[in-house]
């Protein structure tokens, strides 16, 4: 047989033109991945940056309901709510970036029940902070995931369903409120994201200085 013949043999065996067609396609989808991640990384540092003027005294009870109504289509077929709201002050912050740490927390929630289950929501205050957690009775956290569930892009989530900064969001912002994030959970019996802030920062406040007026 002719060299000629054997690799048009060849050729016809490996289907070529096929393995051709697939390369091209996975170029042209490795690219709009990658494009979509320069948006999403482009999209984060933008919300880093986020406008730091607005601080302000704010009724995160106020808040909390109206990002409820806002979520709430998202999240009815599949969780009950319930509310516990209890004695807070009003609080120094950026009101609209609490309530995307809030936001995120509640849809993290939402989607960590896979048919139906409830979400429940305590505020309180301890000393000069107050807290509010949002508890699911979804699957539960592995404890290999726990330190890895602030990271950037790290989602447990099936592919499409999830950028994984969610969480990595909730954490910068409330870092830079001077705040923390406290997690409980057990496979099998939900989780429990609490977040603490302070009422006002120690010293000058974020965004006004030499304010010293009560927080009423």
């Amino acid at each position: 047989i002719s060299k000629v013949a054997r690799i048009v043999s060849i050729k016809g065996q490996k289907n070529i033109t096929a393995l051709r067609a697939n390369v091209a396609r996975l170029i042209s989808d490795s690219r709009d991945g990658l494009s979509r991640v320069a948006r999403i990384v482009r999209d984060l540092k933008d919300f880093s940056r986020a406008e730091k003027g607005d601080w302000q005294w704010a009724d995160l009870h106020q808040g909390f309901d109206s990002t409820l109504n806002i979520a709430w289509n998202e999240i009815k077929y599949r969780c009950t709510l319930d509310r516990a709201y209890g004695e807070i002050p009003r609080v120094w912050c950026v009101p609209s970036q609490i309530n995307q740490v809030f936001l995120n927390l509640i849809m993290n929630a939402a989607q960590a029940i896979s048919q139906k289950g409830s979400i429940t929501i305590r505020t309180g205050q301890s000393g000069d902070e107050i807290f509010f957690a949002v508890a699911d009775t979804g699957g539960g956290i592995p404890a290999e995931n726990f330190h890895h569930l602030f990271e950037p892009f790290f989602t447990t989530k099936p592919v499409g369903q999830g950028t994984g900064l969610g969480l990595s969001i909730a954490y910068g912002i409330v870092q830079s409120h001077h705040g923390r994030i406290a997690v409980e959970s057990e496979v099998g019996r939900g989780a429990t994201f609490t977040v603490w802030l302070p009422v006002k920062p120690k010293g000058t406040l974020p965004g006004q200085a030499n304010d010293d007026k009560d927080s009423g």
